[in-house]
């Protein structure tokens, strides 16, 4: 998350539309003190609203886990993994390459 203070927004507001073009969240702050949030605008945020649109963005930037989503929800396990799963969300995340390579070595 950047942070932005709202002279350098006067002077350059690009510097927030990059971020936003970007879909990065952006704290904007007065005199070092947080003011507001700027987000991106997404679908999802209507579809789904703001909150469970930014627990679910968070699951799959792998800041949160599947239980801590859960719980942000308000849904237990299985109803998190079918939510994830109609948005095309994958809720196991593995590397292909390396479960290979360990095959290969364990043969």
């Amino acid at each position: 998350m950047q942070s932005v203070g709202i002279k350098d927004l006067q002077i350059n507001p690009a510097i927030l539309t990059k971020s936003l073009e970007n879909n990065e969240l952006s704290l904007i702050t007065k005199r070092s003190k947080p003011i507001g949030l700027a987000i991106s605008f997404d679908e999802d945020i209507v579809t789904n609203g703001l909150k469970n649109t930014l627990m679910i963005n968070s699951f799959k930037n792998g800041d949160l886990s599947l239980g801590q989503l859960s719980k942000a929800l308000g849904k237990n396990k299985l109803e998190s993994m079918k939510l994830l799963s109609m948005m095309g969300v994958d809720v196991i995340d593995y590397d292909l390459d390396e479960d290979l390579e360990n095959i290969k070595e364990f043969l």
